[in-house]
């Protein structure tokens, strides 16, 4: 355990001291939610962030330790273990590495070894291998000649019969080609030397057959520096049967180096040798080097893409709400019309219809009349339009028709990324079950705008649609990142438990489906809960559960003006003795006046005196001073607003050197795709966001960010845009 706690805290560059706290609260079966915000003076004030990355390799090396276990056990129940081998095994970083040690031990179905050594050819190749024997060595095989030495019952199974000279050779050099390439010292050579200097070479499957795969028609690049999208890239176009892939190997280098450790000198058995190394190469070292180097990079990758998205994910969830406006939501489409809902500052549905202004009924003047009377009646504030097909005409439509309407309102483009599976969902009909399909994606849609965080729990996190390739990676690790980026967030937050949902509860640190379930099923029995100790009261929620998620669940209009706060439950004493000190009671939370000069007593308080006499930690008392300083704070208000516009920009619009704000939609490897409010988003090209050299594009912006561009290159033909940062 010391060895894997060093080796954590190594790669994540956190102290050891960091790590064993952070394992021990783990293994006790707390939250990575819970232990960030709750337990920072035990891990020194690791986030989120840092503690998902560590549980992950806690998990990857825990699992290394029992594999390297079983087969240090399997190796010596075959009598075969040595020191060499516990070493080998003890030192090795990874899976790979173990199994390539545990690859001459592994049980073998039938090869042309394992069949040569039931002829008992094995001391032939050791003498072979030992390149002493002066005596030629056809005469040394004609011993191995068995045929007249079997019985009739042997004979008839031909995997016990040498005949020739030249077959007992044969065999030997098989034998030998296997323990070559079961050797886990070339093995780990051979994939560092490719990791060094291989390239992978793409190849168009058909020629001059038109795809998104063009660039990979006659394309290579050194395995070290391809990057995460190229890889996933050539992987789609391969699995799509547009390219051919190989890896491209420094052949003679490999060669020379097993010829240089194996081949002793020059004997009657050099060439021979020199061959059966090339065999074993070419036959069974190279195509599983192929494999585990193909894999290694896909792992990468995947791991890569399933990190952007998880990031791109959370800047969506964690988008800033619109609160107290009364939203239509407006989800465009062509044949089928556009559906329309209207809902008040709470989220309640107003109103609903079908309008066609769009393509193929054109009805522009009846679906304007028909919303500006919607708009009237409803005092609709804000509309919130999908960016999906149909996105751009009904923006102009839009555009146009607030003109004509005496009130004053902003039109807002949202994404709908994931809007028709919700729509089509369990829950979504739980919620509206005498509300068409159709029209579920509008209402969520409006949502979104309202409290992205809210609406977007209700979707799997897969179906956002803020990433690259993620149909294409692990989905299991995907699954698992983007749960944690929810569960975060959800957190980060925090939740009014008198109004969320069973999906938001269910993301609440310490709650399941089961009990947030329950706890709205209590709340709909015995009316808003008024504090947090009724928790208790909700049927699977017991004292561990209420440990992990009391601090992260808000109680509005409750007894105690704490639970407005992330103040936790067990830190209520020193908070209230906080409070007094001050010449404060936790009833003063409610009162602006009162809320302003206990604002400023706070910036006044010495924290490591105060943390000392209320027996708390100091990073536990910064947290309280932060959440008294503005109870009941959404942390999202720090998060760039959406971009409110009223009137709408064409791709004939743009002009090379304009200068326009937009949103950042999707941050993947190579750049940023921004909505500058035209019909196909821009991108900025990683080498377009910065004077500076930029390794990462989300080291610059973030899904979400308003950003200044200016238009660097127009393509009408193909409805691109080329955008740059550098303004």
């Amino acid at each position: 355990m010391d060895k894997i706690i060093n080796q954590i805290a190594e790669e994540l560059n956190i102290k050891e001291k960091q790590v064993e706290s952070a394992v021990k609260l783990i293994d006790e079966g707390n939250t990575i939610p819970f232990i960030a915000r709750y337990r920072k003076e035990v891990t020194g004030g690791l986030s989120d962030e840092t503690l998902r990355d560590l549980g992950e390799r806690l998990n990857y090396l825990r699992n290394l330790e029992t594999r390297k276990e079983e087969i240090i056990k399997s190796i010596d129940e075959q009598g075969k273990l040595t020191d060499e081998i516990l070493q080998a095994v003890a030192i090795a970083k990874t899976l790979a590495e173990a199994e390539d040690i545990y690859r001459p031990y592994k049980q073998k179905k039938k090869t042309r070894a394992t069949v040569a050594k039931a002829k008992g050819l094995e001391p032939l190749a050791n003498i072979i291998l030992e390149q002493k024997e002066t005596k030629p060595i056809e005469e040394i095989a004609k011993e191995y000649i068995n045929i007249e030495k079997l019985s009739e019952e042997d004979i008839k199974n031909k995997d016990k019969v040498v005949k020739t000279a030249e077959e007992a050779i044969t065999g030997a050099l098989d034998i030998i080609a296997e323990d070559i390439s079961d050797n886990a010292k070339y093995r780990k050579e051979i994939k560092r030397l490719c990791y060094k200097e291989a390239q992978i070479v793409t190849k168009a499957s058909k020629e001059e057959e038109k795809s998104n795969y063009e660039m990979y028609y006659e394309y290579k690049e050194r395995v070290k520096y391809i990057p995460s999208h190229r890889i996933l890239a050539i992987n789609r176009g391969e699995k799509e049967e547009f390219l051919k892939v190989k890896i491209e190997k420094p052949e003679e280098k490999i060669l020379e180096y097993m010829e240089k450790d194996i081949i002793k000198g020059d004997t009657q058995f050099t060439e021979m040798l020199k061959s059966t190394i090339q065999d074993s190469f070419k036959r069974l070292i190279e195509p599983s080097i192929d494999r585990e180097i193909r894999g290694d990079l896909t792992e990468r990758a995947e791991d890569k893409a399933i990190k952007v998205f998880g990031q791109n994910s959370k800047q969506l969830l964690l988008g800033a709400p619109i609160k107290g406006k009364t939203v239509m939501g407006f989800d465009p489409a062509y044949r089928t019309g556009c559906k329309i809902a209207i809902i008040d500052e709470t989220g309640k549905l107003l109103d609903y219809t079908t309008v066609y202004p769009t393509e193929p009924q054109n009805d522009v003047e009846g679906a304007k009349k028909e919303l500006l009377k919607l708009i009237e009646k409803d005092k609709v504030d804000m509309i919130a339009i999908g960016n999906g097909t149909a996105s751009r005409e009904s923006e102009m439509f839009v555009a146009d028709m607030i003109k004509e309407s005496p009130r004053t309102i902003q039109y807002v483009i949202v994404s709908e990324a994931g809007a028709s599976v919700y729509s089509a969902s369990k829950l979504a009909t739980e919620e509206y079950p005498d509300i068409n399909v159709s029209i579920r994606g509008a209402i969520s849609i409006a949502r979104r705008l309202q409290d992205p965080l809210a609406e977007l729990v209700k979707i799997d996190p897969k179906a956002i649609g803020v990433g690259q390739y993620q149909h294409d990676v692990n989905q299991k690790k995907l699954q698992e990142s983007l749960t944690g980026v929810v569960e975060d967030s959800v957190n980060k937050v925090g939740v009014d438990v008198n109004t969320a949902t069973p999906s938001l509860l269910s993301y609440v640190s310490g709650i399941n489906m089961t009990i947030a379930k329950n706890i709205v099923k209590y709340r709909d029995e015995n009316g808003k809960l008024k504090n947090r100790k009724q928790l208790l009261k909700v049927p699977k929620l017991g004292k561990v559960a209420f440990e992990q998620c009391a601090g992260f669940l808000r109680i509005l209009d409750g007894d105690n003006p704490l639970e407005i706060t992330a103040v936790h439950p067990e830190s209520y004493e020193p908070t209230e003795k906080l409070l007094k000190n001050l010449g404060f009671n936790k009833e003063d939370l409610k009162s602006k006046e009162k809320l302003a000069d206990l604002r400023e007593k706070l910036k006044q308080v010495d924290i490591k005196k105060t943390a000392q006499e209320l027996e708390i930690g100091e990073m536990t008392l910064q947290d309280i001073i932060s959440e008294l300083s503005k109870p009941g704070r959404d942390p999202r208000e720090d998060m760039p607003k959406p971009i409110l516009r009223q009137d709408v920009l064409k791709l004939e619009d743009l002009k090379e050197g304009m200068i326009l704000t937009g949103t950042v939609r999707n941050v993947i490897d190579f750049g940023a795709f921004v909505d500058i409010g035209v019909k196909h988003d821009g991108l900025v090209h990683i080498s377009e966001m910065s004077d500076k050299f930029i390794k990462n594009p989300s080291d610059v912006v973030s899904v979400g960010d308003i950003v200044k561009v200016k238009v660097i290159k127009i393509d009408k033909e193909r409805q691109k845009v080329g955008l740059s940062m550098k303004v």
